[in-house]
């Protein structure tokens, strides 16, 4: 069984689907659709994500920590509880100064052929 029909109809925190590993990223997909994907990612400190562009918007939810985002030339620091819209085709990064996790939200045009 996989992860997306365990999780159907019962309340669970996101916080606890996925846990910090020392000197890396972890990531769980708990939903992967045509459609999008909601994917739960544990960045220890000193690890990130390079930087890269996407089609699509997407859409980052902090759930621990801090996260620096950087989006254009422009870095944000994005804490627990905060949210953050990673506009389609800018290039964009992340990088963990602290251990923090995310939820990433990507939803894709119905219109592409992806």
């Amino acid at each position: 069984m996989n992860i997306e029909n365990m999780l159907k109809g019962i309340p669970f925190d996101l916080r606890n689907q996925v846990e910090y590993a020392d000197g890396s990223v972890v990531s769980k997909t708990l939903i992967q659709k045509k459609t999008g994907t909601l994917t739960l990612f544990a960045f220890d400190a000193g690890q990130g994500l390079s930087e890269h562009t996407a089609p699509f918007d997407a859409v980052v939810l902090i759930l621990d920590g801090r996260a620096e985002i950087t989006i254009g030339a422009k870095t944000n620091v994005v804490a627990t509880g905060e949210m953050l819209i990673m506009p389609a085709n800018i290039a964009h990064a992340l990088y963990a100064q602290e251990r923090f996790k995310m939820l990433l939200v990507m939803i894709r045009d119905q219109q592409m052929n992806t």
